[in-house]
């Protein structure tokens, strides 16, 4: 299985750098396909609007990559929805898509219900609390569905450092999400930011998988496209650092219980252990995997031992 990952990390892992923009519209024109960018937003006043107006003046009015930018509003109480708009997306209410199933409240379903509002062929997913937002997020990870046939869903990699210490973002991933990928999905353990907000896929793909509600659903869905079209089917591709509003330690423990529990409904259809972890440092050629042991024998009680037990009768 390492072998198989480390194969993978060689074929299906690229920087942003491997795809001029001028090839990913040559790709994009030749095939005629579309593309929606998707902002899931709630009281993110203070970034969504820079995020929208950086794709539209890049990929939109500068370069024909983007079709549509959506922003879907989950019941903000700020000025998420009128800024938005004034940077030029088109901005939709949770509530009014499919009005006839009552919306309940989370991340997993604001994407879904994208879906509804939507037209492109590849959808693209950006989360609206970035900072410092440059457009190659979404060149970066749009690049590889346009130009590689046999490629379904991109997820973007990155650094994540917290506040001004590098490399201690993204919490959630290292205490919980990798250690799950690696015991029981090992062909996904080259993904350095499986939790991370920003990827594409086609929407051929996206249309077929479940989608956990709330935080979990950037682990459900890479184990289900696993599932569904293979692990050569997924890619990832280097778009440099991700600034972000972090989270509280309370927050970050209820996002840690939905993943686990996204975990577990797909454990149920049976899964692969293996006890080792996979890591990522940067080095001099980008993000370089580093692979542990992980302890996994456990000790029986120490009243099942016999020396134990004629140290007491003695």
């Amino acid at each position: 299985m390492l072998e198989e990952v480390e194969r993978w990390l060689a074929t299906r892992s690229w920087s942003v750098a491997d795809r001029p923009l001028g090839q990913i519209l040559a790709a994009k024109q030749r095939t005629g396909q579309t593309v929606s960018v998707v902002l899931p937003a709630l009281n993110e006043e203070e970034t969504v609007g820079d995020i929208v107006a950086a794709v539209r003046r890049d990929l939109v009015e500068g370069a024909p990559l983007v079709d549509e930018i959506v922003v879907v509003d989950s019941g903000s109480t700020d000025r998420t929805s009128a800024v938005a708009a004034a940077a030029g997306a088109r901005v939709v209410h949770r509530d009014e898509i499919l009005p006839r199933l009552p919306a309940v409240p989370g991340k997993g379903e604001v994407l879904w219900r994208s879906l509804l509002v939507t037209r492109g062929d590849v959808i693209c997913f950006v989360d609206a609390d970035l900072r410092e937002f440059s457009s190659d997020f979404v060149t970066g990870i749009v690049g590889p569905l346009l130009t590689e046939p046999g490629v379904d869903l991109v997820k973007a990699m990155y650094d994540r450092p917290l506040g001004t210490t590098a490399g201690q973002g993204g919490r959630v991933t290292e205490l919980m999400a990798r250690p799950l990928l690696n015991l029981h999905w090992p062909q996904l353990a080259g993904f350095v930011q499986p939790l991370g907000g920003e990827y594409a896929a086609r929407r051929s793909l996206l249309e077929q998988l479940p989608f956990p509600v709330g935080y979990g659903v950037e682990l459900g869905m890479l184990v289900d496209a696993l599932h569904l079209v293979g692990l050569d089917a997924l890619a990832q591709v280097d778009v440099g650092v991700r600034r972000h509003r972090h989270q509280d330690g309370q927050a970050l423990g209820r996002m840690a219980a939905a993943i686990y529990r996204t975990a577990q409904l797909r454990l149920a259809r049976g899964h692969l252990v293996r006890p080792r972890l996979t890591q990522f440092e940067r080095g001099e050629n980008g993000f370089e995997p580093r692979t542990y042991p992980v302890d996994t024998e456990e000790r029986p009680p120490m009243t099942g031992i016999a020396e134990y037990a004629a140290r007491k009768v003695a």
